[in-house]
């Protein structure tokens, strides 16, 4: 029986491919020349322990980035093996797909040890594929798989914010709303937090195409050189989007100027309008002795008429200057 912390164990060729293999099958294909993949919980306590005792082969420095909890895409050549550290497309559900999930990764010319701290739907495909008879033989072939699935997830990531930027493009020039501001500073957020890890995972896969080892021959140079091509371009996307979320930013912030600077304008008008009417009406308002017309019986409708005719000469001044009436 497997350890709970051993989620996915293959040989990859030999009389045990495509099974889910059991502890002693395991232990014998890691220890010799038949292509094996074992995927651990990083999370589990034991997994470490596991691997010092069984897997004494692996450098203590390699066996240490494994297990590290903070990580970053890169490679490292250790003899005749690789350690490859790549982040995914973080699909488990209630969770961020920019939160990317890190996949560490042992491989030499028979073996491949991959481990993560959270569920990998990149890795359950690969379970899922090896259990379905799929022909991955080698370990050259389990690596070009891996890395063609995780850039395939990232670019379709990439692709649902290029399609979320555009719909924000057309709310931006369609609506206003308190909310459309949160939603262009989350789309900002979401493009900063991945391109943090997809810029060095670009060039953790330039060095795997560059790595002189001897399972990675011409063809899997190409398809690795392939790949790298393909994450430069979701880089340079990414790029894009960063701009044009700062660019909706400043649309936003001109659209709310230009909505201030209206009703400042309004209240100015307003403001020009009634400042003489309510200095009259105050002027009138006064109890004191001499105030003109008290014992007047119209003096009221002259007055009314008066200020009436103040409001006609204001509204045609201020058509005249062009405040008013569309005249801009």
């Amino acid at each position: 029986m497997l350890p709970r912390f051993v989620k996915f164990a293959h040989a990859l060729s030999g009389p045990d491919e495509g099974d889910n293999l059991r502890e002693d099958a395991l232990l014998r294909v890691l220890q010799d020349e038949t292509p094996a993949w074992v995927h651990l919980d990083g999370t589990d306590p034991g997994a470490g322990d596991w691997i010092a005792q069984h897997l004494d082969y692996l450098d203590a420095q390699v066996i240490e980035a494994l297990l590290d909890v903070d990580t970053r895409p890169r490679v490292s050549i250790l003899g005749s093996g690789m350690l490859v550290i790549l982040r995914s497309v973080n699909m488990n559900e209630g969770e961020k797909p920019e939160d990317m999930i890190s996949i560490r990764m042992w491989i030499d010319a028979h073996r491949i040890i991959t481990i993560s701290r959270k569920n990998s739907h990149v890795i359950a495909d690969m379970d899922a594929t090896l259990r379905d008879g799929a022909a991955i033989e080698s370990v050259e072939e389990f690596l070009v798989w891996l890395v063609e699935a995780i850039t395939r997830f990232i670019a379709e990531f990439q692709k649902d914010l290029d399609l979320k930027a555009e719909n924000l493009e057309e709310r931006v020039i369609a609506e206003t709303s308190n909310r459309l501001g949160r939603d262009v500073v989350d789309l900002r957020l979401q493009v900063i937090a991945a391109r943090r890890f997809l810029v060095p995972q670009r060039a953790a896969l330039e060095a795997i195409s560059k790595a002189q080892l001897d399972f990675i021959d011409p063809i899997t140079r190409r398809e690795i050189e392939e790949e790298a091509l393909k994450m430069t371009r979701v880089v340079e996307d990414m790029e894009e989007l960063r701009e044009q979320a700062a660019v909706l930013r400043e649309e936003m912030s001109g659209h709310l100027s230009d909505r201030l600077n209206r009703n400042m304008f309004v209240l100015s008008i307003l403001s020009a309008i009634f400042l003489p009417l309510g200095f009259l009406t105050g002027l009138f308002g006064v109890n004191v002795g001499g105030m003109p017309g008290v014992g007047a019986e119209h003096a009221f409708l002259w007055l009314c008429v008066a200020m009436g005719g103040l409001f006609a000469m204001q509204l045609v001044l201020l058509w005249r200057l062009r405040w008013i009436g569309g005249g801009g």
